[in-house]
């Protein structure tokens, strides 16, 4: 794998990280805790949050807020050392049968593999839309960003503002897309080494165990459902510092960022599996191979 192109986008991944940490808020006024008892904590006055697990239980979160349409950034630092069997979810959802659902989860590996990083999009409740990645760093050792842009035109999922993929409005050929229904932002820490790390053959090693990922820096620059209602019907987004997210598209130098991504890092496109579609590819796929 070519890490020379890297450079650039490890400098302009610091200068976001650091415009992010600014104006970031606190886990005690965003979120709830929402299981796992004491293997969920705020501290730090708020600025840090941590999941863990253990033989007994994970735990997670999820935001007091919904949100319809907006840009979701976070920091993690995901669980060090042999984390095989692990799974750290962190997402956005809706509730219901019929539910949309942005997704990034983390598949933990033994020390020294690196983690994977799964995707996927799930719109009336229908998902399957899966793309993989290994990442160009260690996402163990230092926090990175992992960014949401979501409006109604296209999804962007970004690390470090670096667009990995996109999922496009395609409506127009008759691809349901997310614009309905307001999501919370959700993450969870569990045990899942049934189908995580080499389909369920490698088991989460308890000894190891408690199991930690961090988070810090969350900003929401989004539309929030309340009542019935969004934020934005009001133009209250015209305060915001940055309403860019509500055209956002990827410019020249964010889609070559994304061919390189999707060349080095790309693991799975449900796009190109032939085999799991014998009667055709999904429609989306066939429109641009970007999706």
């Amino acid at each position: 794998m070519a890490f020379s192109n890297g450079v650039s986008v490890l400098l302009i991944a610091l200068v976001m990280s650091s415009l992010m940490a600014a104006c970031a808020g606190s886990f005690y006024q965003d979120f709830d805790l929402t299981w796992g008892d004491h293997r969920a904590k705020i501290f730090n006055g708020g600025q840090l949050l941590s999941l863990s697990l253990d033989r007994t239980s994970g735990s997670g979160f999820q935001s007091k807020k919904e949100y319809l349409f907006g840009r979701i950034d976070m920091q993690l630092k995901l669980v060090a050392g042999n984390s095989a069997g692990t799974v750290t979810a962190y997402y956005l959802s809706s509730q219901g049968p019929t539910h949309d659902e942005i997704d990034f989860e983390f598949l933990g590996n033994l020390s020294g593999d690196p983690y994977i990083l799964h995707t996927n999009v799930f719109t009336q409740g229908k998902g399957n839309r899966e793309q993989q990645f290994y990442l160009w760093f260690d996402p163990t050792r230092n926090f990175h960003t992992y960014s949401i842009v979501w409006n109604p035109q296209r999804i962007i999922f970004l690390v470090d503002n670096v667009p990995i993929r996109e999922f496009s409005n395609a409506e127009s050929i008759g691809v349901p897309f997310p614009k309905n229904q307001p999501m919370r932002i959700y993450s969870s820490l569990w045990n899942a080494d049934d189908w995580a790390t080499r389909g369920g053959l490698v088991k989460t090693d308890w000894s190891k165990a408690p199991f930690t990922a961090y988070y810090r820096n969350f900003n929401a620059n989004a539309c929030v459902w309340s009542s019935g209602s969004s934020s934005c019907s009001s133009r209250s987004t015209n305060s915001f510092k940055d309403s860019d997210w509500q055209t956002q598209e990827l410019d020249g130098w964010s889609r070559r960022r994304l061919r390189w991504v999707q060349k080095y890092y790309m693991i799975y496109n449900y796009c190109t599996d032939l085999k799991r579609f014998p009667q055709g590819l999904p429609p989306e796929c066939r429109r641009s191979r970007f999706l």
